[in-house]
């Protein structure tokens, strides 16, 4: 250790479009080639280009994000051979470092059009919205959102090893059927296999058609490996234990985020980034049936940025609706409520909502159920830390408190305001959690 570089296993262009760099992969399916082999033991590190492979700029408008090709997304550096793992192993994943590219210090959080991706509160605000963060050093500030610097806690959205045929199988099976029996909800509940703009790394034409009929798409998480979590948590020191279904493993990994609330409530809610992992990778041999795991499990590393108990201010919201609905021990509804409560209390100090809807997106939030026995209402929190302010936020200034200058976020060319749907979700007759609506 030490007396050695630690050696790229993947290298990313920003000169050259992501589905044409045969080290990406953006579909989850066995066959994908190897993009690279892993010793056992060994700690690399793999490139990464951001989640969109480039298609969010710089700038200070929102156009990219309310045209972002969303059948692009989720470009993963991989799948990289791990040796000597095996089907029902455990791939013991170690997060030593991420860190931007020197020379792409920024990042962004985005708020996708409602028509073209949406979000968590879409129902209330359904247009697109931007703010570009930079980085310097541990902290970040936006030019977007003023009077905000916090120290990122850097993590990998997605990680994952590749599924088997059956896992494979099992997944599309399983969402395909949830498709079925949600025809008439207003909106998309899951992604089928989508051949268009499939990129299957170093794949042949022959086998990349093969892996677009059946691909899985990355943007959900799922049970059987992980993948698309989106865990602040696993974060510098991190150890991740994650189920092996093919030989090799076919690890991927990519989604970078600089800093990330709990729920990322927006989508593209993360401070979302290129940059560098570095990872530790170990094989524990028969690792899931010696501890039975249903899914992966991790611990989380001594890195966190730190407040004091008391250096936040914690909003509840319960699973009333905000038009005065009672839902059932629905949880999601529950953080709805929460979110907009801080999205009101932030509003007095001269904030828009679109601005603070993105920094509860990025910035060190603290999500939490609070409580889920107590028919009919569930109940969550949302802590807001008082110390990435460059004023006073507390309850006692806030009554009295004036409007600061707050400038505004980017929208896309020629709005300059985001707009605010009221009667959002008023006429939801069964909730799933997401407000979503049924149609007669």
């Amino acid at each position: 250790m030490g007396k050695t570089a630690i050696r790229t296993v993947c290298e990313v262009s920003f000169d050259k479009p992501a589905a044409e760099q045969p080290q990406l992969h953006n579909r989850w399916h066995p066959d994908i080639p190897f993009a690279g082999s892993i010793k056992d033991g060994e700690t690399v590190k793999i490139e990464c280009l951001d989640w969109t492979g480039g298609q969010i700029l710089n700038n200070d408008s929102a156009d990219d994000v309310k045209n972002v090709d969303l059948t692009k997304v989720h470009y993963l550096s991989g799948p990289f051979e791990v040796e000597g793992a095996a089907p029902g192993d455990l791939l013991l994943v170690e997060i030593m470092d991420v860190q931007p590219f020197q020379d792409q210090p920024w990042g962004f959080t985005g708020i996708f059009d409602k028509s073209n991706g949406g979000g968590f509160l879409d129902e209330i605000y359904p247009s697109a919205a931007k703010a570009i963060w930079d980085f310097e050093g541990i902290y970040c500030t936006s030019r977007h959102i003023p009077h905000v610097k916090f120290a990122g806690l850097i993590h990998p959205g997605i990680l994952g090893c590749a599924p088997s045929p059956e896992v494979l199988d099992i997944w599309n099976t399983r969402e395909a059927k949830l498709i079925a029996a949600n025809k008439l909800v207003g909106r998309d509940v899951a992604l089928p296999p989508q051949p268009i703009n499939i990129h299957a790394g170093s794949a042949d034409p022959e086998l990349k058609a093969k892996i677009g009929k059946e691909g899985a798409r990355t943007i959900p998480g799922r049970p059987e490996h992980g993948g698309n979590c989106d865990i602040k948590n696993l974060s510098r020191g991190s150890k991740v234990y994650l189920p092996v279904h093919v030989n090799g493993a076919k690890f991927s990994v990519g989604d970078l985020h600089f800093s990330q609330g709990d729920g990322e409530i927006s989508f593209c809610g993360a401070i979302e980034m290129a940059g560098i992992i570095t990872i530790n990778f170990k094989v524990i041999k028969n690792g899931v049936a010696d501890l039975a795991l249903k899914s992966p499990i991790y611990i989380p590393g001594p890195v966190e940025p730190q407040f004091g108990p008391g250096r936040y201010i914690y909003f509840e919201g319960f699973s009333v609706d905000q038009h005065g609905k009672q839902h059932y021990m629905d949880v999601t509804v529950a953080y709805r409520q929460t979110s907009l409560r801080v999205i009101e209390y932030l509003r007095r100090f001269g904030y828009s909502d679109y601005q603070i809807y993105l920094l509860l997106s990025c910035a060190p939030i603290q999500g939490h159920v609070a409580g889920i026995v107590d028919i009919p209402n569930a109940c969550t929190t949302m802590g807001l830390p008082i110390d990435i302010f460059d004023f006073d936020i507390s309850p006692a200034t806030a009554i009295t408190a004036k409007k600061l200058d707050m400038g505004t976020c980017a929208f896309e060319t020629g709005v300059t305001e985001g707009k605010v749907l009221t009667d959002g979700g008023k006429n939801s007759e069964i909730s799933f959690g997401g407000g979503m609506t049924y149609k007669e």
